[in-house]
This record gives structure tokens, C-alpha cells and sequence, in this order.
């Protein structure tokens, strides 16, 4: 490790190879977690190499890093244990976890705007038919006195709306 503080890249190689397995034996000892373990060898790695001009060489090399080990799986377990409380990993969990009323709401904004985009396809007359007779539940007499129609013309026009609505429907969901 002497010689790796100096500066040979060669020696600093062998000691890397030479640690990796004792430390993923001892992280392993200490995280049961697999992914996590990796996570937190490559930590210990990137601690060696980033403290390696901290380490005493008169000083055994193993209670040092077993330091560092011990140091990043402590670490990673307190990260792992706070994100469990606060965080929600699963689907129907977090299908609860929604607020019903944000949800409603959410979906009536997205039926909404469907909605318009839908209308923008019809010409004006049948938009307003429709939203006269279909939206506001407004009568066929009513709806004709607003418009100053016919009924029949109100009935002709909300057919073809509705017909040019469902091929619109058609070919846009199957």
C-alpha cells in the first residue's frame, strides 16, 4: 500500500485486487441486501481511493479498511432505513396512499379536456346542439327556441354530431 500512497499505479492495482473479495466478504457479513451490497462495496472502494493518503503505513492495513467497511455499510443501512419509512415501493400501496378526492379531480380534468377536444371536431352548429341538448340537459324545444331552429333541424343536427362523435371514436380507439 506503500509503495500505491507513492504513486505506482501497479502496486495500487494489486492491493485493489487483492482487497475487493475481503471486502465484499465483509460488507456480505454485515448487508444481506445483494444490490445493496455491491452499492456499498464500490463505496468502500471509492473511500480507499479517496483516503488512500490518509492511511499510516507503519499501521496494519485490515483495521483500516475494516474501518472504512464498517463505516459505509453503517451508511448505507441508515440511507436504506430512512428512505423505507418515507417512501412508498409498491403499487397498490401507493394506489392508496392517493387522495380519492385529488384523484376524482384529476380524472375530471382529463375527461374534461377529452371532452373539448372531442367538441373542437364538430362544426358550431352540432357543438352547440350538443352541448345545449347533451351537456346542459336542455330539451329539444328549448334548444331549438335558443337556436332559432326547428326541432328537426336540432334532431338532424345532434345526429350528425353524434354520428361524426362515434367515427371519430372509431378510429381513434378501435
Amino acid at each position: 500500500m506503500q509503495r500505491a500512497q507513492d504513486g505506482d499505479q501497479r502496486a495500487y492495482r494489486l492491493v485493489l485486487r487483492a482487497l475487493v473479495p475481503v471486502v465484499r466478504v465483509r460488507v456480505r457479513r454485515r448487508i444481506f441486501d445483494d444490490v445493496l451490497a455491491e452499492d456499498v462495496v464500490q463505496e468502500v472502494l471509492m473511500t480507499l481511493h479517496r483516503l488512500r493518503h490518509t492511511y499510516d503505513p507503519a499501521l496494519p492495513l485490515m483495521p483500516w479498511v475494516s474501518a472504512i467497511v464498517s463505516a459505509r455499510s453503517v451508511d448505507a443501512l441508515r440511507r436504506q432505513g430512512r428512505s423505507r419509512g418515507r417512501e412508498i415501493n409498491r403499487e397498490e400501496t401507493l394506489d392508496g396512499a392517493i387522495d380519492p378526492v385529488a384523484a376524482a379531480a384529476f380524472e375530471a380534468i382529463g375527461a374534461e379536456r377529452e371532452l373539448a377536444g372531442m367538441l373542437n371536431l364538430l362544426p358550431e352548429r352540432q357543438r352547440q346542439m350538443i352541448e345545449m341538448v347533451k351537456l346542459q340537459e336542455m330539451s329539444l324545444d328549448a334548444a331549438a327556441q335558443e337556436s332559432r331552429l326547428s326541432v328537426s333541424a336540432v334532431k338532424s343536427l345532434l345526429h350528425r354530431a353524434i354520428v361524426r362523435l362515434r367515427e371519430h371514436g372509431k378510429q381513434t380507439h378501435g
